[in-house]
């Protein structure tokens, strides 16, 4: 199981839908974050996208310098930027982190900003420039000279002469709910990002990309991305639930919702119809909740509860074949030692976990009467 966390390039706060509680997410913030995850023990950070949020590459350019073993999911735009010149980015930041890059393949759901960013792609169109992007990109990366005629993209002795660390190209994570995204992850991708739904449809999901990918002769791997809300215990979780939204107005909300519907997304569909933009009944599945998707794009959904509660859903997920975990919470630095602390221990983590106790920097709390440690707490065995 991998846990990774998230960036909050497009702003952070204490409640959603409001300046109240905001807080200024500068270059200095986004240091705090990575080095927490960083030292946690966090797998790696997602960097979201998209003309709201700080370029990627450039943020995690500037982070990989100053985090040490944290990866950095960073994503790449089909029909924006040549797959070529993407290619030989990749390979770049792969070697200057150390081979700590992952590539995160987006196709866009917004048709106003893909014309902005000069795309006048359809829906269907985009997937077909995807398609053929990823088979440059894949050969270029992978240190082949590429000659390739599409209906949308053509090169001729395309190359990378510098090579990544990671072989034979950082891994290609994407996420898409449509046939054409079904398609698309089967025959390119490594790891398959599914939004926080309840288990069913995700189990539906991970079935139908699972399948594409066998009758290619392929396969692939998991993730999922969801927020978290996890305190001592249930009633203080969901209590948080309801102050992060305490300050949306229905003004908000229908504005939000106004503001989706223009997208093509499928999966933004998914998400909006989880609530319907309505908040008396947020609750789609036990401990998972979909207040966060009223105001805010994407991934919509959070697991709620103590400690026990989310842990069991996410193992839940995991039985389905989850294997990476995209967590966010708000405020994102705060909630990163929350989740650390609280989550965990109860999880079973295949990647680095923080350091033990070492002198007087071991996580072991204040020293009691001036020369007493702490003892630690007797952890109940999880099954």
């Amino acid at each position: 199981m991998k846990l990774f966390w998230f960036l909050p390039t497009h702003g952070d706060s204490r409640y959603l839908g409001t300046t109240i509680g905001a807080r200024t997410v500068d270059h200095a913030y986004l240091k705090q974050i990575a080095q927490a995850a960083d030292q946690l023990g966090f797998e790696g950070v997602l960097i979201p996208t998209g003309r709201s949020c700080e370029d990627s590459w450039v943020v995690a350019s500037s982070l990989a310098p100053l985090t040490e073993r944290l990866k950095f999911l960073v994503a790449i735009r089909p029909g924006i930027i040549s797959p070529t010149v993407s290619a030989r980015m990749a390979a770049t930041l792969d070697r200057i982190s150390n081979g700590r890059l992952l590539i995160n393949v987006v196709t866009g759901g917004d048709p106003d900003e893909q014309r902005g960013d000069g795309s006048f792609l359809t829906h269907a169109e985009r997937y077909e420039v995807t398609d053929e992007f990823l088979n440059i990109w894949r050969g270029v990366a992978a240190g082949e000279t590429v000659n390739f005629s599409g209906k949308h993209l053509t090169v001729e002795n395309a190359k990378a002469l510098f090579p990544s660390v990671q072989t034979p190209h950082p891994p290609l994570f994407f996420g898409g709910s449509s046939e054409p995204a079904i398609e698309l992850a089967a025959e390119h991708v490594d790891v398959y990002l599914t939004w926080g739904e309840p288990p069913e449809a995700v189990a539906e999901k991970v079935a139908q990309v699972r399948a594409a990918a066998e009758a290619k002769g392929r396969t692939v791997r998991f993730g999922i991305r969801l927020h978290v809300i996890v305190r001592e215990t249930s009633a203080e979780a969901w209590q948080a639930a309801d102050k992060l939204i305490s300050h949306v107005t229905d003004e908000t909300i229908a504005a939000a919702q106004q503001a989706f519907s223009r997208f093509d997304s499928v999966g933004q569909r998914r998400m909006a119809e989880l609530h319907g933009g309505r908040r008396d009944n947020l609750e789609i599945a036990p401990n998972l909740w979909a207040g966060v998707g009223l105001v805010r794009g994407g991934a919509g959904t959070a697991l709620v509860g103590s400690p026990d509660e989310v842990a069991a859903r996410i193992r839940e997920y995991a039985d389905l074949g989850i294997e990476h975990f995209i967590f966010s919470g708000y405020p994102h630095l705060e909630e990163a030692y929350r989740v650390a602390e609280l989550l965990f221990p109860l999880l079973p983590l295949d990647h680095a976990k923080p350091a033990g106790k070492v002198n007087l920097t071991g996580p072991f709390g204040e020293v009691i009467a001036n020369d007493i440690v702490p003892p630690a707490p007797k952890l109940v065995a999880q099954s």
